[in-house]
């Protein structure tokens, strides 16, 4: 880690700000904005000439864009799951996993005493992280602080809804279809393929009189998985993400369950 090390306010030794941009993508018009996203509260003489108040600002950015991705991204979540899966996206974890992703470590401004630690805290990265978002809005606006956030967090987001529900798309289909329609959803067992020992399955979700594409699976359960996420895609208006095929050997090998 070659991490810039600072003594005083005169020992200022500015990284490589050129390939820091390289690397986050972003062509700053402001570099010193840059430097002060960079900057923690070790290399300064004033704790105003830190990041500190960049990743105030940044902090509610990131967690403005993740609420309204998650709000759209997620129309059958209640308020108190998209909570849970926001305070995982916007935790001090995964804003110092997505600084790592990043490389912004090596780019940090730190005091000596820091800066002798071959390990920066993950506090300290988070920090650079959230404080970088409020620089790239400062000079770019919303769009350009937008589009680096999601360029991260959107990976984040579908690894927290996995964690958080185990890809769970019947409950998520059955609140749904009682919120939006008030009935609970139906699985229909359209054919079966096979020996005793090998079967395969095809299930079609249903609510109400509309019958979603059915989906094949190594058990009754998986095609059941697997035929709730294909209606919680189409009622999203995006593509079955298991299509039926009427050949066994075109049936997935990885389970939904």
């Amino acid at each position: 880690m070659s991490t810039n090390i600072v003594s005083d306010a005169s020992d200022l030794r500015r990284g490589d700000l050129e390939l820091c941009q390289q690397q986050i993508g972003y062509a700053f018009r402001e570099l010193q904005l840059l430097e002060g996203a960079l900057t923690h509260a070790s290399g300064v003489q004033h704790r105003l000439s830190s990041n500190e108040r960049m990743e105030f600002f940044g902090d509610a950015i990131l967690g403005m864009v993740v609420c309204e991705r998650l709000f759209q991204q997620y129309p059958e979540y209640s308020e108190g799951e998209l909570t849970k899966i926001k305070s995982v996206v916007v935790s001090r974890d995964t804003c110092a996993r997505m600084s790592e992703a990043i490389g912004l470590e090596q780019h940090l401004i730190l005091g000596k005493g820091m800066a002798a630690d071959p390990t920066v805290p993950r506090s300290v990265l988070a920090a650079a992280f959230e404080s970088l978002i409020a620089a790239i809005y400062l000079d770019g606006g919303m769009s350009a602080a937008e589009q680096f956030i999601l360029r991260y967090v959107d990976g984040e987001i579908e690894a927290a809804v996995s964690c958080e529900f185990g890809g769970n798309f019947k409950s998520l289909l059955q609140q749904l279809a009682q919120r939006e329609f008030g009935v609970t959803p139906n699985y229909v067992m359209l054919d079966e393929k096979g020996p005793d020992h090998s079967k395969c399955f095809k299930v079609s979700a249903q609510i109400g009189s509309r019958r979603f594409t059915a989906a094949w699976g190594k058990s009754k359960k998986e095609s059941e998985q697997r035929a709730a996420h294909n209606a919680i895609s189409e009622l999203r208006s995006e593509p079955a993400p298991y299509p039926c095929e009427e050949s066994m050997g075109d049936v997935p090998e990885d389970s939904a369950d």
